[in-house]
């Protein structure tokens, strides 16, 4: 490409770049430019990448570089910004977030834990309901697992801080690929999600009710109270991401369907991203608190309900005050 077709065709693209660097300068910049910035500082790179091996004029090659060297200056510079964002986003924006699609976030916690609890109740009152969902192998299995008169390997039992750091990594891996599952099925039409949110209730509601009618709840409510604030609740904030995926796949309204999904899915990822540090705190807890054989199931009891009560309050509460958007 002769370099007058190539100044042609980009000079506008340089013109903006070096507008939206004198904004950032002068620290006017906000919105739209700084979303826009990054993108823009790596497409300048590549032209001025192209504009030497293509052996363009030293005059257009000396002003793409100076470009760059302002752009790299600005983009380290306004780069830790992003941890900024991030810790604003952790305490207002995602529970905002979470209100705002609150039809959703409810219709998914009511699949979710609605069957949960119908389950594990059917399954109480009726034995051999578990059977139906559970191998009697896995059955065996755990209640080997929660039998209270067998010897549980605790943290300060012969499981040490390298067992700790190795299965919070196995729930890491395992909870957030329940929730990506639960996440991803929204794009079949929604019914991937509702399949996720209804299996799992009905399997953890069986579980629960199998085991506290046979006389192992105690150890069992003890182990999960802790680590199921924020593992429970984020499989069902994850039911909602999906459903919104779903609801935009069948509902587009005035917009075409890919733009519809585009748009929801802005939306149902920043879900996702709080549901995924829920996931890491649930992993956190199970893997070094809920294993402990050291607290009495008394204390577990305590501490889980205060986990329950903090989720529920950073959800409904956190972010009143700030009414900027996100």
């Amino acid at each position: 490409m002769k370099q007058s077709l190539f100044e042609t065709r980009h000079q506008r693209e340089w013109d903006s770049f070096a507008q939206q660097l004198a904004a950032l300068e002068q620290g006017k910049a906000q919105g739209e430019a700084c979303t826009r910035f990054a993108a823009d500082y790596r497409q300048l790179c590549q032209h001025l990448a192209l504009a030497q091996a293509r052996g363009y004029s030293s005059h257009l090659i000396d002003q793409l570089q100076q470009l760059a060297m302002r752009g790299h200056q600005q983009f380290y510079r306004h780069r830790s910004t992003l941890g900024a964002q991030s810790i604003r986003f952790l305490l207002g924006g995602f529970p905002r977030l979470v209100r705002r699609e609150w039809r959703l976030v409810c219709a998914a916690s009511l699949l979710f834990f609605g069957t949960l609890a119908l389950m594990g109740v059917l399954t109480y009152l009726f034995p051999e309901l578990i059977y139906s969902l559970v191998a009697p192998d896995q059955v065996s299995e755990m209640e080997r697992m929660y039998d209270p008169d067998a010897r549980r390997i605790g943290r300060f039992g012969e499981r040490d801080a390298g067992d700790d750091w190795m299965m919070f990594g196995f729930y890491i891996m395992n909870n957030i690929g329940i929730a990506f599952q639960t996440f991803a099925g929204g794009l079949l039409l929604g019914l991937g999600s509702l399949f996720f949110l209804l299996f799992n209730g009905l399997m953890i509601g069986a579980v629960a009710g199998h085991l506290s009618r046979i006389g192992y709840g105690e150890t069992f409510w003890s182990f999960v109270i802790g680590h199921g604030a924020f593992e429970l609740t984020a499989i069902a904030l994850a039911g909602a991401a999906g459903l919104k995926l779903g609801w935009a796949l069948l509902a587009p309204g005035r917009l075409r369907r890919g733009e519809a999904l585009r748009q929801a899915a802005s939306q149902a990822i920043q879900l996702v991203a709080g549901v995924v540090l829920f996931l890491l705190l649930a992993a956190f807890i199970e893997a070094f608190w809920s294993s402990t054989t050291v607290a009495t199931p008394q204390v577990k009891y305590a501490v889980g309900a205060l986990l329950w009560i903090l989720v529920l309050s950073y959800l409904t509460l956190a972010g009143r005050r700030q009414h900027a958007p996100d």
